[in-house]
């Protein structure tokens, strides 16, 4: 399902998305705004488990495109996000092994987007991200996938970790990209598994590297010491894709 709208601005305007069951990745409030009607807003915010943000009027400001804010403006995604099991679902249909893409924190949509195409033309059944400090499925990002956020269903969870834990107990296996890791050449990617890539600048987290099975490392013969996220993803998915068909 396609939302049309993707940033929301005004008091009614906010709350009606948020009653209508619209997915809200992040809500910008007034700081110190504390009248009823926002207060309704907020309440609704953390039913639905949004990101809120508390900002000054000049960040508002600068955020608003009709200049008619009233203290409120609401980020909702471009498109409905899928739950994990979806992902699952989608490839116990296939009657293949699962093959994921865990993203740790992307924040740039051009990243998340080529990544969710790459995903897409790789035959991953899906895609994860985190509902904090990272880009949700903004217009960007459905531009850049060329249409790929139609067929690949991205999963948006409260905690990477914990979820790469309950996935654990339903046999995949993990495998991160980080320049330290093993050539990935040498491991063994075949069977159900998740790539995890991270930030565009300080890689995966320490605590989701610790919970990864492999850590991969992709040959580098140039002059400079690292991948584009995107690109890094689409080599390490390429490889999983080789193994997968041999």
């Amino acid at each position: 399902m396609r939302y049309t709208e993707f940033t929301i601005e005004g008091r009614n305007a906010v709350l009606e998305a948020f009653r209508s069951k619209k997915t809200v990745d992040k809500l910008f409030v007034l700081e110190r705004c504390q009248d009823a009607p926002v207060r309704t807003i907020i309440k609704e915010a953390k039913k639905a488990d949004t990101v809120i943000h508390y900002v000054d009027k000049e960040r508002l400001d600068k955020m608003s495109k009709t200049g008619h804010h009233q203290g409120v403006i609401a980020y909702t995604a471009a498109y409905e996000y899928a739950q994990v099991e979806d992902i699952l679902v989608a490839a116990k249909e296939k009657n293949e092994p699962p093959f994921l893409f865990v993203l740790d924190e992307i924040e740039d949509p051009h990243n998340l987007g080529a990544i969710i195409r790459t995903a897409n033309l790789a035959g991953a059944h899906g895609v994860i991200i985190p509902k904090r400090r990272a880009v949700g499925l903004t217009s960007t990002v459905a531009k850049t996938s060329a249409g790929a956020i139609n067929y690949t269903p991205v999963a948006k969870v409260t905690n990477i970790s914990k979820t790469i834990d309950e996935l654990k107990e339903q046999g995949l296996w993990f495998v991160c990209a980080d320049m330290d890791g093993t050539q990935m050449y040498s491991l063994d990617l075949k069977g159900p598994i998740a790539l995890v890539i991270g930030n565009e600048g300080s890689g995966v987290s320490r605590l989701v590297k610790e919970k990864c099975d492999f850590v991969a490392s992709i040959p580098m013969r140039g002059n400079i010491d690292s991948l584009n996220a995107s690109v890094a993803a689409g080599v390490l998915a390429y490889e999983i894709v080789r193994q997968r068909i041999n």
